[in-house]
């Protein structure tokens, strides 16, 4: 027998022997000693429920005294319920009744926080930057609960204690309490397979565990009341509707979001509004096609190297990343720059459209920035655990925005758009995750792996991660992607083409174009792609929230989370009321200055001059690598956004082909559903004057 069994207790020997010459144990302070010596939590006693082998935790000489309590008096720091019982002085009027009378929240005044602060349980109110921190501001701890920082503790090899803790699975019911509270050893259920017991009330399948058991199904079948298998039902399959699907009973119904209707030959649920088109970025130009007329025009040229690209289809303008410029059109005759300093390499771009801010990742000097729609106002929120940071997506109406980095330990991460309850949410089986784009409606992620060549999605939890498509072929470096309706689309550098296929399976994979030139960033124009919200910094009275700088979209993790908070240039923090901003304490430096003669100061003018002439020199050396740095085009990545050659500038809108003709300029080209769009270079200029990016106006043209 193993020693562990000895003196437990337990008769296992049958004959009392391994209980023999057993020294009596004793219980703590905090302990109930039962009549068998064995010793259980005092709470444990006269609670209703037996614990002790010989139940004299619930004997009537012990427990007969309780059945009429007196009301007690309650120590200092505690509430006196007015049915008798004591709670803690913070759970009155905590918005949680915990009298039995619920006394505890009666005539309690009704609390409000600003839009800009956190409510805890208690009532009282927290910065809206506190919540999800790791630190428990809040008396109630309540500012940490629901943060995907919290420990998790699922899956069959783990087990959760009562008050919270986790163990491994293998310690439930192994004579060793692991729980502080003892939850892992409950007398009663350690050792009884409630299987034996008309199949614990299981349908089909029962199986025991440690403590407890389960019911499961067959294949085929699935459990629709934790007890009760049923057939599974047809929504089950991703390919059954396009976007809502209904159960019924031996039958199930399709519908559309807001803003969708349904096709009625395809089932499948189009887009409401104008033309849908997808823009993209080929280095030296920006753009289109026309999704439904087959129409392959030109929007912007003569760029120098445009990577990242995003839209505000609410205003009709585009952004994109041109070199260490950030810039804005309506068109290509009304570019504004609105960030021409401290760029190094932004590679992803983002626009909130409902707050009119823009998002920015740079590979550069790996941060994650934001700044006002002109550029005014801006900072950076994330500069630290950053590699190589690339395509970056935001969702207004939760307040979190998504970026993907493709360093040595590649992942996608989330945070909050003002740069809190940063979280990762892939970091296994992805190499070099380029692109990313959120599908609103259904609440997930897509993105493309250039070096596995895969095309996958993840819910907006990291969870429910599903491959749609693993194809040298069709992904052999995909660069960016977007989502629209039914479709996936993605750019891919080594076939220099634009490819869709079903977001949902993955299968129906089809060219939409080829011969782009180097094709980078692409995005749909639509207004279903960007849903109307409330612009929170701007509902009430005070505008933009009352931030005297940036005012940014919190993340929506409780309904008691913050609308809203305020953000300061970088060096400056905010003041006591969390919206004016004021300048950081300065370092202050302690200098001692030497006692020397007045001849060793006349020395050290010759020195000074010196010293002087060779700041100016490296000064001017600085300015100079600066200025030659802008003007050297030449760029190597193992995963390149693009790569750039020197070019003298009368050519500098050339494109570099492995073929014999090299242009810029192509024709709009018209082409079936099923064949795809071929860009041709020209020496001419576009003459269709027919259609523009967004309004009808007429097309760009250039010559060279």
């Amino acid at each position: 027998m193993a020693p562990i069994y000895v003196c437990d207790g337990d008769d296992d020997c049958g004959d009392g022997s391994d209980e023999e010459k057993c020294s009596t144990p004793t219980c703590g302070q905090h302990e109930f000693r039962c009549n068998d010596s064995e010793c259980i939590p005092a709470l444990w006693s006269c609670d209703g429920d037996p614990d002790c082998k010989d139940k004299s935790d619930e004997s009537m000489e012990r427990c007969s005294r309780r059945t009429e309590p007196q009301k007690p008096r309650c120590p200092a720091g505690e509430f006196q319920c007015g049915s008798g019982e004591c709670v803690h002085m913070n759970w009155k009027c905590d918005g949680d009744a915990d009298c039995k009378d619920k006394s505890d929240e009666a005539n309690c005044p009704l609390l409000t926080c600003r839009p800009d602060e956190f409510q805890c349980g208690d009532g009282s109110c927290i910065h809206g930057t506190k919540q999800c921190n790791k630190v428990h501001d809040c008396p109630d701890y309540s500012d940490e609960a629901g943060c995907v920082n919290a420990t998790k503790c699922d899956g069959p090899r783990k087990f959760r204690c009562k008050n919270g803790e986790c163990i491994d699975s293998s310690k439930v019911c192994d004579n060793v309490k692991d729980c502080k509270d003892w939850s892992d050893e409950p007398m009663k259920e350690c050792g009884l397979n409630e299987c034996a017991d008309n199949n614990g009330g299981c349908s089909h399948i029962c199986r025991d565990r440690r403590i407890g058991y389960e019911c499961d199904c067959p294949s085929g079948y699935k459990l629709l009341d934790k007890k009760t298998c049923g057939d599974i039902d047809e929504c089950e399959n991703p390919d059954a509707c396009s976007q809502i699907c209904i159960n019924y009973k031996g039958d199930y119904k399709c519908e559309c979001y807001e803003g969708y209707e349904m096709d009625p030959v395809s089932k499948t649920c189009k887009a409401v509004g104008k033309s849908p088109y997808l823009m993209f970025t080929n280095r030296h130009e920006i753009r289109r096609i026309d999704l439904l007329k087959s129409e392959y025009t030109q929007v912007v040229p003569t760029l120098k190297n445009a990577v990242a690209l995003d839209v505000d289809v609410s205003t009709n303008k585009m952004f994109w990343c041109d070199l260490a410029y950030i810039n804005k059109a309506s068109d290509s005759s009304q570019q504004v720059t609105l960030i021409d300093s401290a760029l190094h390499s932004p590679e992803g771009l983002a626009v909130d459209w409902v707050h009119k801010n823009i998002y920015w990742t740079d590979s550069g000097d790996k941060s994650i920035s934001v700044a006002t729609g002109d550029g005014r106002k801006r900072k950076v929120l994330i500069a630290t655990e950053l590699s190589e940071p690339r395509a970056i997506a935001v969702d207004p109406r939760h307040g979190f925005m998504y970026w993907s980095d493709w360093g040595s330990q590649a992942k996608i991460e989330k945070a909050g758009m003002n740069g809190v309850d940063r979280q990762v949410l892939v970091s296994e089986r992805i190499e070099w995750p380029n692109g990313i784009t959120l599908d609103l409606s259904n609440r997930r992620l897509y993105w493309v792996d250039s070096k596995l060549h895969l095309l996958s999605s993840v819910d907006l939890n990291g969870d429910n991660r599903k491959v749609l498509l693993s194809s040298h072929h069709h992904l052999g470096h995909p660069f960016a992607l977007t989502v629209f309706e039914d479709r996936v689309y993605w750019t891919d550098l080594e076939d220099e083409a634009i490819y869709s296929a079903n977001r949902l399976t993955g299968h129906d994979v089809a060219k939409v174009a080829e011969h782009l030139n180097n094709p980078l960033d692409l995005v749909v124009f639509h207004e279903q792609r960007q849903p109307k919200a409330p612009d929170t910094c701007n509902m009430g009275s005070l505008p933009n929230g009352g931030c005297e700088y940036l005012c940014l979209k919190a993340p929506q993790i409780t309904d008691h989370s913050p609308k809203y908070t305020c953000a300061c240039p970088d060096g400056m923090e905010l003041g006591p009321d969390m919206r004016r901003c004021a300048i950081g304490e300065p370092v202050t430096l302690t200098v001692t200055e030497p006692n020397v003669s007045m001849l060793c100061h006349a020395k050290t003018f010759p020195i000074l001059a010196t010293v002087v002439i060779g700041l100016l020199c490296t000064g001017g050396y600085l300015v100079w690598r600066n200025w030659r740095r802008k003007n050297t085009k030449s760029m190597n990545f193992d995963n390149p956004v693009y790569r750039k050659t020197t070019e003298d500038d009368d050519d500098e809108i050339h494109i570099g082909r492995h073929t014999d003709t090299i242009g810029h300029v192509y024709p709009a080209v018209s082409g079936s559903h099923s064949q795809p769009f071929i860009a041709l270079p020209l020496g001419g200029g576009i003459t269709d004057s027919n259609s523009h990016w967004y309004s009808g106006a007429p097309m760009l043209s250039s010559g060279k």
